[in-house]
Protein backbone atom coordinates (compact mmCIF):
# COMPACT_ATOMS: atom_id res chain seq x y z
CA UNK A 1 0.00 0.00 0.00
CA UNK A 2 2.86 2.48 -0.45
CA UNK A 3 0.84 3.95 -3.39
CA UNK A 4 -1.10 5.11 -0.99
CA UNK A 5 1.28 7.97 0.15
CA UNK A 6 0.83 9.51 -2.77
CA UNK A 7 -2.53 9.29 -3.71
CA UNK A 8 -4.25 12.81 -4.35
CA UNK A 9 -7.64 14.20 -3.88
CA UNK A 10 -10.28 12.86 -6.56
CA UNK A 11 -13.28 15.71 -5.99
CA UNK A 12 -13.14 19.56 -6.28
CA UNK A 13 -10.43 18.89 -8.73
CA UNK A 14 -12.51 20.89 -11.62
CA UNK A 15 -11.03 19.86 -14.16
CA UNK A 16 -13.72 19.21 -16.51
CA UNK A 17 -12.02 16.36 -17.87
CA UNK A 18 -9.98 13.02 -17.63
CA UNK A 19 -7.13 14.83 -15.81
CA UNK A 20 -4.36 12.65 -16.44
CA UNK A 21 -6.09 10.06 -17.56
CA UNK A 22 -6.64 11.67 -21.04
CA UNK A 23 -9.11 14.22 -22.33
CA UNK A 24 -13.15 12.72 -22.72
CA UNK A 25 -13.92 11.96 -26.40
CA UNK A 26 -10.29 11.69 -26.99
CA UNK A 27 -9.19 7.96 -28.48
CA UNK A 28 -8.41 6.62 -25.02
CA UNK A 29 -11.19 4.21 -23.68
CA UNK A 30 -11.61 2.63 -20.64
CA UNK A 31 -13.87 -0.13 -19.57
CA UNK A 32 -15.79 -0.08 -16.57
CA UNK A 33 -17.98 -2.24 -14.69
CA UNK A 34 -20.43 -0.59 -12.03
CA UNK A 35 -21.72 -2.66 -8.66
CA UNK A 36 -24.00 -1.42 -6.38
CA UNK A 37 -27.23 -2.46 -5.43
CA UNK A 38 -29.88 0.54 -6.14
CA UNK A 39 -30.82 0.52 -9.64
CA UNK A 40 -31.77 4.20 -9.65
CA UNK A 41 -28.26 4.85 -8.88
CA UNK A 42 -26.48 2.86 -11.38
CA UNK A 43 -28.87 4.74 -13.94
CA UNK A 44 -27.81 7.86 -13.00
CA UNK A 45 -23.86 6.93 -12.77
CA UNK A 46 -24.21 5.61 -16.28
CA UNK A 47 -26.19 8.33 -17.62
CA UNK A 48 -23.45 10.87 -16.22
CA UNK A 49 -20.49 9.27 -17.23
CA UNK A 50 -21.28 6.31 -19.93
CA UNK A 51 -21.14 8.41 -23.09
CA UNK A 52 -18.41 6.98 -24.58
CA UNK A 53 -18.15 9.73 -27.53
CA UNK A 54 -18.08 12.42 -24.11
CA UNK A 55 -16.04 10.56 -21.29
CA UNK A 56 -14.13 7.56 -22.68
CA UNK A 57 -15.85 5.85 -20.66
CA UNK A 58 -17.76 2.37 -21.86
CA UNK A 59 -19.76 0.82 -19.09
CA UNK A 60 -19.71 -2.69 -20.06
CA UNK A 61 -21.63 -4.68 -17.26
CA UNK A 62 -24.12 -3.57 -14.03
CA UNK A 63 -24.36 -5.56 -11.17
CA UNK A 64 -26.41 -5.81 -8.19
CA UNK A 65 -25.23 -8.20 -5.56
CA UNK A 66 -21.72 -9.84 -4.75
CA UNK A 67 -22.52 -12.77 -7.16
CA UNK A 68 -23.84 -11.09 -9.98
CA UNK A 69 -20.58 -9.04 -9.50
CA UNK A 70 -18.15 -11.77 -9.52
CA UNK A 71 -19.81 -12.85 -12.99
CA UNK A 72 -20.07 -9.87 -14.58
CA UNK A 73 -16.71 -8.98 -14.22
CA UNK A 74 -15.13 -12.17 -14.60
CA UNK A 75 -17.48 -12.41 -18.18
CA UNK A 76 -16.21 -8.60 -19.30
CA UNK A 77 -12.91 -8.05 -18.22
CA UNK A 78 -12.89 -4.39 -17.25
CA UNK A 79 -10.13 -2.01 -16.80
CA UNK A 80 -11.88 -0.67 -13.74
CA UNK A 81 -14.51 -2.01 -11.89
CA UNK A 82 -16.92 0.91 -9.51
CA UNK A 83 -17.31 -0.87 -6.77
CA UNK A 84 -20.39 -0.16 -3.89
CA UNK A 85 -18.87 -0.94 -0.09
CA UNK A 86 -22.22 -2.16 0.81
CA UNK A 87 -23.41 -5.10 -1.23
CA UNK A 88 -25.89 -7.79 -0.73
CA UNK A 89 -23.95 -11.41 -0.30
CA UNK A 90 -20.90 -10.20 1.53
CA UNK A 91 -19.83 -6.35 0.03
CA UNK A 92 -17.26 -5.59 -1.43
CA UNK A 93 -14.30 -6.77 0.44
CA UNK A 94 -15.84 -10.15 -0.68
CA UNK A 95 -15.95 -8.91 -4.56
CA UNK A 96 -12.56 -8.15 -4.03
CA UNK A 97 -11.78 -11.48 -2.47
CA UNK A 98 -12.95 -13.37 -5.05
CA UNK A 99 -11.97 -11.25 -7.88
CA UNK A 100 -8.32 -11.13 -6.56
CA UNK A 101 -7.10 -13.51 -9.33
CA UNK A 102 -8.44 -11.08 -11.63
CA UNK A 103 -6.98 -8.20 -9.98
CA UNK A 104 -3.51 -9.39 -9.71
CA UNK A 105 -3.77 -10.80 -13.47
CA UNK A 106 -0.22 -8.83 -14.84
CA UNK A 107 -1.23 -8.63 -18.67
CA UNK A 108 -4.99 -7.48 -17.96
CA UNK A 109 -5.62 -6.67 -14.01
CA UNK A 110 -8.84 -5.51 -13.07
CA UNK A 111 -8.47 -2.76 -11.02
CA UNK A 112 -11.43 -1.39 -8.34
CA UNK A 113 -12.29 1.77 -7.32
CA UNK A 114 -14.87 2.31 -4.19
CA UNK A 115 -18.19 4.33 -4.97
CA UNK A 116 -19.84 4.79 -1.96
CA UNK A 117 -22.27 6.66 0.57
CA UNK A 118 -20.19 5.67 3.46
CA UNK A 119 -17.13 8.10 4.63
CA UNK A 120 -16.20 5.67 7.57
CA UNK A 121 -12.94 4.80 8.23
CA UNK A 122 -13.68 1.34 8.77
CA UNK A 123 -15.38 1.14 4.99
CA UNK A 124 -12.34 2.42 3.59
CA UNK A 125 -9.57 0.40 4.92
CA UNK A 126 -11.96 -2.30 4.82
CA UNK A 127 -12.00 -2.34 1.06
CA UNK A 128 -8.31 -0.80 0.41
CA UNK A 129 -7.16 -4.02 2.36
CA UNK A 130 -8.87 -6.03 0.18
CA UNK A 131 -7.19 -4.82 -2.56
CA UNK A 132 -9.04 -1.61 -4.06
CA UNK A 133 -6.79 0.87 -5.66
CA UNK A 134 -9.33 3.95 -3.98
CA UNK A 135 -12.41 4.99 -2.30
CA UNK A 136 -14.39 8.05 -3.73
CA UNK A 137 -17.80 8.74 -2.19
CA UNK A 138 -20.83 9.69 -3.71
CA UNK A 139 -21.29 13.29 -3.51
CA UNK A 140 -18.35 13.20 -6.18
CA UNK A 141 -19.38 15.20 -9.44
CA UNK A 142 -19.24 13.24 -13.27
CA UNK A 143 -16.05 14.85 -14.07
CA UNK A 144 -14.26 14.21 -11.35
CA UNK A 145 -15.53 10.82 -11.25
CA UNK A 146 -14.24 10.31 -14.59
CA UNK A 147 -10.67 11.31 -14.05
CA UNK A 148 -10.69 9.21 -10.88
CA UNK A 149 -11.65 5.78 -13.43
CA UNK A 150 -8.89 7.15 -15.44
CA UNK A 151 -6.17 7.80 -12.73
CA UNK A 152 -6.73 3.96 -11.43
CA UNK A 153 -6.84 2.24 -14.33
CA UNK A 154 -3.22 3.73 -14.92
CA UNK A 155 -2.60 2.10 -11.09
CA UNK A 156 -2.39 5.66 -9.25
CA UNK A 157 -4.28 5.36 -5.68
CA UNK A 158 -7.52 7.97 -6.09
CA UNK A 159 -9.02 8.96 -2.97
CA UNK A 160 -11.97 11.70 -1.72
CA UNK A 161 -9.77 14.68 0.17
CA UNK A 162 -10.34 12.93 3.64
CA UNK A 163 -10.66 10.21 3.09
CA UNK A 164 -6.46 9.17 2.51
CA UNK A 165 -5.94 10.21 5.89
CA UNK A 166 -7.78 7.26 7.09
CA UNK A 167 -5.49 4.92 4.73
CA UNK A 168 -2.48 6.95 5.62
CA UNK A 169 -2.98 6.39 9.52
CA UNK A 170 -4.12 2.29 9.48
CA UNK A 171 -1.08 1.59 7.58
CA UNK A 172 1.50 3.79 9.38
CA UNK A 173 0.06 1.40 12.37
CA UNK A 174 0.86 -1.94 13.88
CA UNK A 175 -1.56 -2.04 15.75
CA UNK A 176 -4.87 -3.80 14.19
CA UNK A 177 -8.18 -1.69 14.97
CA UNK A 178 -10.01 -2.21 18.30
CA UNK A 179 -12.64 -4.57 17.99
CA UNK A 180 -16.20 -2.18 18.71
CA UNK A 181 -18.95 -4.95 19.96
CA UNK A 182 -21.70 -2.41 19.91
CA UNK A 183 -21.10 -1.43 15.79
CA UNK A 184 -20.58 -5.34 15.29
CA UNK A 185 -23.98 -6.00 16.48
CA UNK A 186 -25.35 -3.34 13.24
CA UNK A 187 -26.12 -4.59 9.52
CA UNK A 188 -23.88 -2.88 6.98
CA UNK A 189 -27.40 -0.83 6.22
CA UNK A 190 -28.17 0.46 9.65
CA UNK A 191 -24.79 1.48 10.27
CA UNK A 192 -25.45 3.79 7.28
CA UNK A 193 -28.55 5.12 8.58
CA UNK A 194 -26.88 5.61 12.22
CA UNK A 195 -24.18 7.94 10.91
CA UNK A 196 -26.58 10.22 8.82
CA UNK A 197 -29.18 10.18 11.74
CA UNK A 198 -26.45 11.42 14.04
CA UNK A 199 -25.41 14.00 11.43
CA UNK A 200 -28.62 15.38 11.66
CA UNK A 201 -30.43 14.31 8.04
CA UNK A 202 -34.38 13.97 8.67
CA UNK A 203 -35.71 10.40 7.56
CA UNK A 204 -36.93 11.84 3.92
CA UNK A 205 -33.53 12.84 3.32
CA UNK A 206 -31.94 9.69 4.49
CA UNK A 207 -34.38 7.97 2.53
CA UNK A 208 -33.68 9.89 -0.76
CA UNK A 209 -29.79 9.18 0.10
CA UNK A 210 -30.04 5.89 0.46
CA UNK A 211 -32.62 5.26 -1.96
CA UNK A 212 -34.96 3.76 0.43
CA UNK A 213 -38.15 4.88 1.91
CA UNK A 214 -39.05 6.55 5.31
CA UNK A 215 -40.34 3.52 6.40
CA UNK A 216 -37.26 1.17 5.86
CA UNK A 217 -35.36 4.07 7.71
CA UNK A 218 -37.57 4.40 10.75
CA UNK A 219 -37.21 0.36 10.95
CA UNK A 220 -33.52 0.97 10.52
CA UNK A 221 -33.63 3.53 13.35
CA UNK A 222 -36.00 1.27 15.52
CA UNK A 223 -33.39 -1.67 15.15
CA UNK A 224 -30.44 0.67 15.85
CA UNK A 225 -31.81 1.73 18.94
CA UNK A 226 -33.25 -1.37 20.49
CA UNK A 227 -29.59 -3.30 19.35
CA UNK A 228 -27.86 -0.06 21.18
CA UNK A 229 -30.31 -0.14 23.81
CA UNK A 230 -30.93 3.37 23.81
CA UNK A 231 -33.86 5.58 23.69
CA UNK A 232 -33.93 8.40 21.09
CA UNK A 233 -31.87 10.03 18.21
CA UNK A 234 -30.66 12.67 20.53
CA UNK A 235 -28.86 9.61 22.83
CA UNK A 236 -28.21 7.87 19.32
CA UNK A 237 -26.22 10.98 18.46
CA UNK A 238 -24.48 11.15 21.68
CA UNK A 239 -23.33 7.24 21.15
CA UNK A 240 -21.77 8.04 17.51
CA UNK A 241 -20.27 11.15 18.46
CA UNK A 242 -18.44 9.53 21.16
CA UNK A 243 -16.94 7.08 18.01
CA UNK A 244 -16.10 9.87 16.19
CA UNK A 245 -18.45 8.46 13.67
CA UNK A 246 -20.10 11.83 13.38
Amino acid sequence: MSDATGATGAEGTGSGTAGTGGAPGAERRVRVVLVDDHRMFRTGVRAEIGETERTGVEVVGEAADVDQAVEVITATRPEVVLLDVHLPGGGGVEVLRRCAGLAADPERPVRFLALSVSDAAEDVIGVIRGGARGYVTKTITGNDLVDSVFRVQDGDAVFSPRLAGFVLDAFASTDAPPVDEDMDRLTQREREVLRLIARGYAYKEIAKQLFISVKTVESHVSAVLRKLQLSNRHELTRWATARRLV
